[in-house]
C-alpha cells in the first residue's frame, strides 16, 4: 500500500510531475477513463516496475464520445479506482473534473487535434470525431505532464497507433509504451464495457477472440488473400446470433492499411469489432507470416484463452 494524492487542478498536476523530476525521478503516466480492472491493473504495475513515481490520470472525456447516451452510461466508479491504485502503489491519482480540462464546456473546446491516415476507417469510420477526441485529451495530459512515460494497452490497437503518430508529429517528450491485452479466462479482451452484457451475451463475446486465432492460423497456414482472412472472421463471428460484426480485417500494423496482399514484409495486425446487445466491443492481435504452426497455435491458444 502506498500514500496516494488525489489531484484535481491541472496546474497542481503539473507542479507535482515537475517537481518529481526536479529530484532526479523518473516519472510515468497512466490515462484512463476510470472504471479499472485487470487490464488496467497491467499498465499501473508495468508503470512502477519502470518509474519511481506513477499517476493514474481518471477522466471520462465527454470529445470522444459521438452518442451521449454512451457517454452517460460509462461507469464512473472513483472510490473503487482510488483503491485499485493505492493497492498498486500509484502516487498520484489526476481526476479533473470536466470544466477543469475545458474550461468553456459545454462549449467544445476551439482547437482539435486531429490524426491523419491512423484515425481513419475502422472505429474512424464507425465512430466519427472519436479520435479527434482521443488525441486532443491526451495531447492535453502530454503538455500537462511533460517528460514522461505513458502506458497504454494494446487492445485499444487503433487508438495506439494514433497515440504514437500524434506524439511524433507534435514532439511530445513522452516515450508511448505499448502494454500486452489482458484477457479473461475464455480469451475476451478486458474492457470497461463488458461488465454491461447480459450472461448469455457475455459468453458470445467469446467469438471475437475465437476468430482472431482463426484467422492467425490461417495466414501462417499459408493465406496470402487479406479478403479472404476478413471472411473467415465474418464467418467464425456469424456462428454466434447474439453478435453483429462491424469489421473484421488484417493490417499493416504501422499505418492500418489494408495490403494487397500478405507477403510478411512488414507487421501485420489483425483487427475486429462487434456489437454485442448493444455494447460495441474491439479486439486486435498479431498475425505472422511464415510461423510454425504450433508456433501459431500457442499464440492462438493465448488469444482464445486456451
Amino acid at each position: 500500500m502506498s500514500d496516494l494524492e488525489v489531484l484535481h487542478s491541472v496546474e497542481t498536476f503539473r507542479r507535482t510531475f515537475e517537481a518529481a523530476r526536479a529530484e532526479g525521478r523518473t516519472v510515468g503516466l497512466v490515462p484512463t477513463m476510470g472504471a479499472l480492472h485487470a487490464g488496467h491493473e497491467s499498465l499501473i504495475a508495468r508503470a512502477g516496475d519502470e518509474c519511481d513515481l506513477v499517476a493514474v490520470s481518471i477522466f471520462v472525456n465527454p470529445l470522444q464520445f459521438g452518442d451521449p447516451t454512451d457517454l452517460d452510461r460509462y461507469p464512473r466508479t472513483l472510490h473503487h479506482d482510488l483503491e485499485v491504485c493505492r493497492r498498486l502503489g500509484a502516487g498520484v491519482v489526476f481526476a479533473p473534473g470536466v470544466s477543469e480540462m475545458y474550461p468553456d464546456w459545454p462549449e467544445p473546446p476551439s482547437t482539435v487535434v486531429s490524426v491523419g491516415p491512423e484515425a481513419r476507417g475502422w472505429e474512424g469510420s464507425s465512430r466519427p470525431g472519436h479520435f479527434d477526441g482521443v488525441a486532443t485529451v491526451v495531447a492535453k495530459l502530454f503538455a500537462i505532464a511533460g517528460r514522461c512515460r505513458a502506458y497504454f494497452g494494446e487492445k485499444d490497437f487503433q487508438q495506439l497507433a494514433v497515440v504514437h503518430r500524434m506524439t511524433a508529429d507534435l514532439g511530445f517528450p513522452v516515450e508511448v509504451v505499448a502494454c500486452p491485452t489482458v484477457r479473461e479466462h475464455d480469451g475476451l479482451a478486458l474492457s470497461s464495457r463488458n461488465v454491461r452484457l447480459t450472461p448469455d451475451e457475455r459468453r458470445a463475446a467469446a467469438v471475437l477472440s475465437r476468430a482472431l486465432s482463426s484467422a492467425a492460423v490461417a495466414v501462417a497456414s499459408g493465406e496470402r488473400r487479406p479478403g479472404a482472412v476478413g471472411d473467415l472472421m465474418a464467418a467464425v463471428v456469424a456462428t454466434e446470433p447474439l453478435v453483429t460484426l462491424d469489421y473484421g480485417a488484417v493490417v499493416d500494423a504501422a499505418t492500418l492499411r489494408t495490403p494487397e496482399r500478405i507477403d510478411g514484409h512488414r507487421p501485420l495486425r489483425l483487427l475486429i469489432a462487434a456489437e454485442v446487445g448493444g455494447v460495441h466491443l474491439i479486439d486486435n492481435a498479431p498475425v505472422e507470416v511464415g510461423r510454425r504452426a504450433e508456433g501459431v497455435r500457442a499464440l492462438a491458444g493465448a488469444v482464445t484463452g486456451g
